[in-house]
């Protein structure tokens, strides 16, 4: 059974920049140090998309898997789920909530729950969970931060 993981960061930037960077999928690479490859599958209507493929290598975890994105009217929800089980996952359901603060700046709270396939005691997995939540907001907020890196 997975448990669910949240954690916020302030970033110095609107609502709409932050949305921006979060659905700029082809460019991740670029920031997210992790993420090898990401290829939108499936895209919605409107441009968004709506399926994404990633190949990710954190080292100790390698791993191939599509995600499923649907978002709030204004963006300021965008949450995902895996679709099919990886070789490293059972299962992933995500999401970021975006508040915009009254001195300009955003809060971006990050919600996290993975069932991976193999075997990892509790205590090992939050570790890691918390390590990959971190540098994930870390990383997001340098990269929204950055003047001309994002949208």
């Amino acid at each position: 059974m997975a448990d669910s993981s949240t954690q916020s960061i302030v970033v110095a930037a609107p609502p709409e920049r932050v949305a921006a960077v979060i659905c700029d999928f082809p460019r991740y690479p670029e920031w997210t140090e992790a993420v090898q490859r990401v290829e939108v599958v499936e895209e919605y209507e409107d441009g968004y998309a709506s399926q994404v493929r990633f190949t990710l290598d954190a080292g100790v975890m390698a791993d191939d898997y599509t995600l499923a994105y649907a978002y709030s009217e204004d963006l300021s929800r965008i949450e995902w789920h895996l679709v099919a089980p990886s070789k490293m996952q059972r299962s992933q359901v995500g999401s970021y909530d975006i508040v915009g603060n009254p001195d300009g700046t955003s809060t971006v709270t990050y919600t996290l729950e993975v069932e991976l396939s193999v075997g990892m005691l509790g205590m090992f997995r939050r570790k890691a969970e918390k390590m990959i939540m971190d540098a994930a907001l870390k990383q997001l907020k340098r990269r929204v931060e950055t003047p001309g890196a994002a949208q």
